[in-house]
């Protein structure tokens, strides 16, 4: 391949050292996020991932100008470290006023609860030189179908989407799709209802969407086939990378973990759609296994990035002329042997 991309990762501070287990003590403690910054170059990672309350903790409380100020550092620090903000997403299922929804909930003071939080996040994204606002509409559905107006609460999103466009005409607004949890019944659960959204809205352009590997499989779809769809309508805006053994809660396991060949044709259509060069990240979420021990734990982002890496050198090593030849013929038998030896490595 000519001009082969050169990727770019991303991930969230979130993913560091993060120890909570829900049933049982936990088993690491938490690290300060000031000191996770110093940690992504030397793994090979250059975009950070971003709640608005990562920036700026306890930003309910704050005023304007203490938000722009604790915005001003984070801006900062990320200069001196030589990184990137990939996006802000408003965290919208923490307070209160969400416990029902933030944009459909039936109480129109939560909803104007989450208007006045999701301007305050386009701000801060804004102030730390980043055009992106991701929303993962996370308690946006319903455990009682008859609790809400799923119609209404649709038009709802549209409308929050139109108004943010509206509020910032340069930012671009990402929508990651989950089918459940919290929720029972999540609104917007493929990326198929994110696009449709984004044709709906005042603004196509500006708007697209964010796929999680782990949330597509949740959906009981294929990731890949999830990112040919987003990439057939030119709205891939970025991916979450990671594994997920079957249809339980969203494990965020190292990308590859459960399912290598599923890993394999997510960089597979990546790869030959030509993801990433315009500049797109590799995104991961991924979480270390809940019983490894230390303080910072981060092998599992190091892991994550090297399987990636890996698959990409079977990817561009991959006999295409043989494919094409195995398709021609609809020998799909010898096109699976084919793969199945090439990823282990066997000729």
């Amino acid at each position: 391949m000519s001009n082969p991309t050169q990727y770019r990762f991303s991930f969230g501070p979130w993913n560091i050292s993060e120890g909570s287990d829900p049933f049982g003590v936990d088993v690491r403690s938490p690290f300060p996020h000031e000191e996770k910054y110093a940690l992504y170059r030397p793994l090979g990672f250059e975009g950070v991932q971003f709640h608005d309350d990562d920036v700026v903790p306890g930003m309910d409380s704050l005023s304007p100008d203490q938000i722009s100020a604790k915005a001003a550092e984070v801006k900062t620090i990320l200069a001196n470290q030589g990184l990137t903000p990939e996006f802000v997403a408003p965290r919208l299922w923490f307070a209160e006023q969400t416990t029902d929804g933030a944009y459909t909930s039936n109480s129109a003071s939560d909803r104007a609860y989450a208007w006045d939080r999701t301007k305050k996040c386009i701000d801060i994204a804004r102030a730390i030189d980043c055009k992106a606002v991701v929303l993962w509409l996370a308690r946006e559905g319903s455990y009682i179908r008859e609790s809400k107006d799923a119609r209404l609460a649709y038009q709802r999103l549209l409308e929050t989407v139109n108004a943010m466009l509206d509020y910032d005409k340069e930012i671009e607004i990402w929508i990651e799709p989950k089918p459940n949890e919290p929720t029972d019944q999540a609104y917007v659960p493929t990326i198929g209802h994110a696009v449709a959204l984004s044709y709906a809205s005042s603004d196509p352009k500006r708007v697209k969407g964010l796929i999680e590997s782990a949330h597509a499989l949740l959906a009981g779809l294929d990731p890949s086939d999830e990112m040919a769809f987003a990439l057939s309508h030119d709205k891939l805006a970025s991916v979450h990378l990671n594994d997920q053994n079957g249809l339980k809660y969203d494990q965020d396991k190292n990308f590859g973990g459960a399912n290598l060949r599923a890993a394999f044709n997510q960089v597979r259509v990546l790869e030959e759609a030509g993801y990433g060069q315009r500049g797109e990240f590799i995104g991961l979420d991924v979480k270390a296994i809940r019983t490894q021990r230390g303080c910072p734990v981060t092998d599992h982002l190091k892991n994550s990035r090297e399987i990636f890496l890996h698959l990409v050198d079977k990817v561009r090593s991959l006999d295409n002329g043989l494919v094409q030849q195995y398709r021609d013929g609809r020998d799909y038998e010898a096109l699976e042997l084919y793969i199945l030896k090439h990823l282990m490595g066997i000729k």
